[in-house]
C-alpha cells in the first residue's frame, strides 16, 4: 500500500470513528460466535501472515538485483534474482486469491448466520414489538450492522495480524540495513498522523451531516412513494412543495460532497508531499552513506521500497482501535436485538388440540398491553429512553364460552376491547390473568404451529404482500393446487374478477394489494381463510370494506365456510350478526349484555340503543 492510499485509509477510519459505549461482555460473545469459524479464521490468519512475508521479500530482492548490477554481475545471479522476484510475484498473486476467497467465504457465512438468526428471532417477537418499532431501523440491523460485524471477522482481524507481521518484518529489515534511516522514517510518522486526526474530525462532521440529510431524503421517499402516501400528496396538491423540500435536502448533500472532496484532496496532497520528502531523505541520506561506503546501493533501493510498506501498517495499527470499536458496536447492536426475549413462546411439553370443532372459553380474563421496555428498544423507536410505565388494563374479567360449532358475535363501540379479545384468541398476546382455552386446553400449553393450524382470522385491513395472487393465497396452504385456489376464489365471490385479469392467478397485486379495490382485498383475505379451512374462525370487521352488494355475496360465502365451525365475529354493522347464536355486548373491557338478537332488543339495553341508532 502506498503512503497516499494509507492517507486516505487513515482519514476514512478516523472520520468514521466515534466513541460509543460497548455493553460489557460483547467481546467475549464475539469470540464465542467466531469460534464457529475457527478453522477458517486460522487459515485466514496464516494466509495473511504469508502475504506479509512475501510483501517484504520483494524489496529485499530488488535491492540485491541493484547490488548485482553495480558489481557487474554475474549475469546468472541477476537472472536467478529476477526469476525469484517473478516467483514471489506469482506466489503473492496466488496468496491474494486464496486470501480473498477465505475472506469472502468467512464474511458471507457470518452475514448468512447473523441475518437468518436475527430474522428468525424477530419473527418470534410479539405484535407489540412491531407496533412500536421503526421498520427502517430494524432493517438496518439486518443490513448495516450485520455488514459491520462481518467486517470485524473478515477484515479487521486479518488486517491487524498482517500489519503486525509486516511491521515487525519491515522494521527488522530496515534496522538491520541502516538504523539511522529507519529512526528518521519513524520520527516522521507524527507528521503523517496528526493531520489525519484533525482532518478526520472535520470530515466526520461533514459525513454525519450528510448522513442526516440522506436519512431525511430516504424517509421522505419511503413515505411518499407508497400508494397511500402518493395518494395523500396528490389529493392535497403538494407535489411541487414536496419536490422543493426534497431538492433543498439534495442540494445540501451536494454541497457537503464538494466540501468533503476538496478537504480530502487537500489532505492527501499534503501527505503525498510528506511521503515525497521522506523518500527524498532516504535517497539523500542513503546515497550519502553509499558514497561513504557504509551502505550498498541496493540497500538504498531496499530502504526506499520498504519505507512505503512501513507507513501503511503503522497507520493501520494506530487506527486499529477505531476498527475494533466500530466492529464491536455493530455486534453490540445485533446482540441487542437477539437479547430481546419473545413474549409468546412454545411450551416445553405442548398439548395437542383434539380433532373436530373446538369450544372456546374465556375464563376471567384480564389483560393489559405490555409496556415499551418489555417489548422494544429505545434505539429502534428513535427515543432517548423507553416509556417505563406499565400498560393499563383494558379487559376486566372477561368470561364467556362459545360451544363447539356455534357462532358468537362481539359488538360494541370502538375501543371497547373487541379486537383485543380477538388477538388473545389467536395468541398474538398472552393474558395478564385468567385463561383462554380451546376444548379445555390453555392456549399457552399448545404449540404455536398447532394453534395456527386450528384458528384462522380475517382482520379489517385486508393486508396483502407485494406478490402474486397465488402466492398471497398459498400463505394459508402452501401445497394448494391452482384448482383449489380457484375454488376458494369462487366461494369468496372473486373468481370472475381474477379470471378477467391478464395474468390471472399470477397477477402481482402491488404493495399492500393496492392494485385491487378495498372490497377485493378483503375478499382475497376471506378466500385465504377459506383455503386454510380452520376449525375456529375469527372475523374482525371482515366485511367492513364491502359495499352492500359485495357484503351480501361474501356473507353467503362466510355462512357456507362457517358451517360446522366455531366462530367469533366482531362487527359494527349489527345487520351482519343478527343470526349469531349469541351476541355479547362489550363496553369498557367488560361484557355488559349477552343474548340473542331478539332477546337483546327486548331487553332495551345497550344493544337496543346501538340497533336503533344504526337503523333510524
Amino acid at each position: 500500500m502506498s503512503m497516499e492510499h494509507a492517507a486516505y485509509g487513515a482519514m476514512r477510519k478516523l472520520a468514521s470513528g466515534q466513541e460509543q459505549s460497548i455493553t460489557p461482555g460483547t467481546p467475549a460473545r464475539v469470540l464465542r460466535f467466531a469460534s464457529h469459524y475457527k478453522a477458517r479464521l486460522v487459515a485466514f490468519v496464516a494466509v495473511s501472515t504469508l502475504a506479509a512475508v512475501l510483501a517484504v521479500a520483494t524489496p529485499v530482492l530488488a535491492g540485491r538485483v541493484v547490488d548485482a548490477i553495480v558489481a557487474d554481475g554475474p549475469l546468472s545471479t541477476i537472472g536467478w534474482l529476477a526469476g525469484l522476484i517473478a516467483l514471489v510475484a506469482l506466489a503473492e498473486a496466488g496468496v491474494s486469491v486464496l486470501s480473498r476467497w477465505l475472506s469472502s467465504s468467512l464474511g458471507e457465512r457470518v452475514i448468512f448466520d447473523l441475518r437468518t438468526r436475527v430474522f428468525d428471532h424477530v419473527q418470534r417477537m410479539p405484535v407489540a414489538f412491531f407496533s412500536r418499532t421503526r421498520t427502517g431501523a430494524l432493517v438496518s440491523r439486518l443490513n448495516n450492522d450485520v455488514m459491520g460485524a462481518q467486517s470485524a471477522l473478515a477484515g479487521t482481524l486479518s488486517q491487524v495480524v498482517s500489519n503486525v507481521v509486516a511491521l515487525i518484518l519491515t522494521g527488522a529489515v530496515m534496522v538491520t540495513t541502516n538504523w539511522q534511516v529507519t529512526v528518521l522514517a519513524v520520527l516522521m510518522l507524527p507528521i503523517f498522523l496528526i493531520p489525519a486526526r484533525r482532518m478526520g474530525a472535520v470530515v466526520a462532521a461533514l459525513r454525519r451531516e450528510a448522513a442526516e440529510y440522506n436519512a431525511d431524503m430516504g424517509t421522505q421517499m419511503t413515505e411518499r412513494f407508497s400508494a397511500p402516501g402518493a395518494t395523500l400528496i396528490k389529493l392535497f396538491g403538494r407535489p411541487d412543495a414536496e419536490s422543493a423540500e426534497f431538492a433543498a435536502r439534495a442540494a445540501r448533500v451536494r454541497d457537503i460532497g464538494v466540501r468533503t472532496a476538496m478537504r480530502q484532496f487537500s489532505f492527501v496532497a499534503a501527505l503525498t508531499l510528506v511521503a515525497a520528502l521522506a523518500l527524498a531523505i532516504v535517497y539523500g541520506l542513503g546515497g550519502y552513506y553509499a558514497l561513504r561506503g557504509d551502505l550498498a546501493a541496493g540497500d538504498v533501493v531496499t530502504l526506499a521500497l520498504l519505507l512505503t510498506r512501513l507507513y501503511a501498517p503503522l497507520t493501520g495499527l494506530a487506527n486499529a482501535r477505531v476498527d475494533i470499536m466500530s466492529a464491536l458496536v455493530s455486534f453490540d447492536r445485533v446482540f441487542e436485538v437477539l437479547d430481546l426475549k419473545p413474549m409468546i413462546t412454545d411450551p416445553e411439553q405442548p398439548h395437542r388440540l383434539p380433532d373436530g370443532p373446538l369450544a372456546v372459553r374465556f375464563e376471567r380474563v384480564r389483560f393489559a398491553y405490555p409496556s415499551a421496555e418489555q417489548v422494544s428498544l429505545a434505539s429502534l423507536e428513535d427515543v432517548a429512553v423507553l416509556d417505563h410505565r406499565g400498560g393499563e388494563e383494558v379487559l376486566h374479567g372477561i368470561d364467556f364460552e362459545v360451544p363447539a360449532g356455534q357462532t358468537y358475535a362481539l359488538v360494541g363501540s370502538s375501543g371497547a376491547g373487541k379486537s383485543t379479545i380477538a388477538q388473545l384468541l389467536t395468541r398474538l398476546y398472552d393474558v395478564s390473568s385468567g385463561a383462554v382455552r380451546y376444548a379445555g386446553t390453555d392456549v399457552r400449553d399448545v404449540a404455536l404451529a398447532d394453534l395456527r393450524g386450528a384458528v384462522g382470522m380475517v382482520t379489517q385491513d385486508g393486508h396483502l404482500f407485494h406478490d402474486t395472487i397465488a402466492a398471497n393465497l398459498r400463505l394459508a396452504r402452501p401445497e394448494a393446487t391452482d384448482d383449489q385456489l380457484w375454488e376458494a376464489l369462487r366461494r369468496a365471490r372473486l373468481e370472475s374478477v381474477i379470471s378477467a385479469l391478464p395474468d390471472g392467478l399470477h397477477t402481482v397485486v402491488g404493495e399492500r394489494g393496492y392494485r385491487l379495490s378495498g372490497g377485493e382485498r378483503q375478499r382475497m383475505t376471506i378466500a385465504r381463510l377459506l383455503l386454510a379451512a380452520p376449525r375456529v374462525v375469527i372475523l374482525d370487521e371482515a366485511t367492513a370494506a364491502l359495499d352492500s352488494t359485495n357484503e351480501a355475496a361474501v356473507q353467503e360465502a362466510l355462512a357456507e365456510a362457517l358451517q360446522g365451525r366455531t366462530a367469533v365475529v366482531i362487527a359494527h354493522r349489527l345487520s351482519t350478526v343478527r343470526s349469531a347464536d349469541q351476541i355479547l355486548v362489550v363496553d369498557g373491557g367488560r361484557i355488559v349484555e349477552r343474548g340473542t338478537h331478539p332477546e337483546l332488543l327486548a331487553a332495551e339495553g345497550r344493544y337496543a340503543t346501538f340497533y336503533r341508532t344504526q337503523f333510524a
